[in-house]
Parts: structure tokens; sequence; C-alpha cells
């Protein structure tokens, strides 16, 4: 939760092909015209940062184990919290993340079979707050379409 910060979270969850880009870019204008006296982050994971960004082509292209796999999202989402996130919660701004830890326990979890509990701990690490709270959307919207809805959309691109 990210009560203790004056700024509002939220992130965009599904599979690739479900409309999120879509979306996405649509909802923040929205929220820039309805909030005029606040400032909105875009950003996405894995990235957001320089280094989340590399992270992420090693992510996406780079053929590796499972549980490696789940080290560098967590890590990029480390870096993505620290230098991004945080900051720009506790200066007031509206977050719009497309992706956050709701993918790691879909793709890494549900997808690849990583266990549950490992997942958890990953998450109380790079997520937990000094009061034991995880950071975490304040609200998050989730796009669930057939998986050969998602294939034929990206098969358009």
């Amino acid at each position: 939760m990210t009560a203790q910060f004056p700024g509002y979270f939220i992130s965009f969850e599904g599979i690739d092909g479900a409309g999120k880009s879509t979306h996405i870019d649509s909802f923040g204008s929205l929220i820039k015209q309805r909030y005029p006296d606040r400032e909105v982050v875009m950003t996405r994971e894995p990235g957001g940062t320089p280094l989340g960004e590399q992270l992420r082509t090693l992510l996406l292209d780079a053929p590796m184990n499972l549980e490696t796999e789940a080290l560098l999202m967590f890590a990029a989402r480390r870096e993505h919290i620290a230098q991004v996130i945080e900051p720009a919660l506790k200066a007031g701004k509206i977050v719009i993340s497309d992706r956050f830890t709701d993918a790691s326990f879909a793709y890494q979890g549900g997808g690849r079979g990583l266990s549950l509990e490992k997942l958890n701990d990953l998450e109380q690490w790079v997520q937990g707050r000094p009061d034991g709270s995880l950071l975490q959307p304040n609200l998050t919207f989730l796009f669930d379409l057939p998986g050969s809805i998602a294939e034929a959309r990206r098969s358009k691109v």
C-alpha cells in the first residue's frame, strides 16, 4: 500500500496483446487532463530506468535459468522503485506503470512454474517497507482475454 506517500500508483497488467499499451496511453492522457496540477509519470516493467532497460533486453532476448530470470526481474524492479516510483510518489505524482509485481507472479510463477514461496520472498525483500507493509499499486487494471485473441493481435503487429 502506498498510504505513506502523497502520490498515487496505478498499474496495468495483462498478457502481451491484451490491449494494455493501447489503453495506458489514453488513460495517462485522461489523468493528465483530469488532474492538471499533478505530474503523471508513465513507466514500464521490466524497464523504467536505464539499468532496467538493459535488464529488459536480457530478459526478453537471452535464454536463462528460471531463477536467474526471476532475480533479474526483481533486480530491475528494485531499481525502478528506488529511482522512479518512490521518488515520484513521495513528490505527490501519479505513477502509471505498464506492469508491476503481478506480472512476475503470472509469468515466472504461473507460466514458468517458479514457486510462490520464492516469489513471495523476493516481493517482501524488494517491495518491503520499514513498517512491514509492501509497496503495491493503489489500483491495478487487469486486461484479461483468451490467449488465442492476444496471439492474433500480436501477429498483426
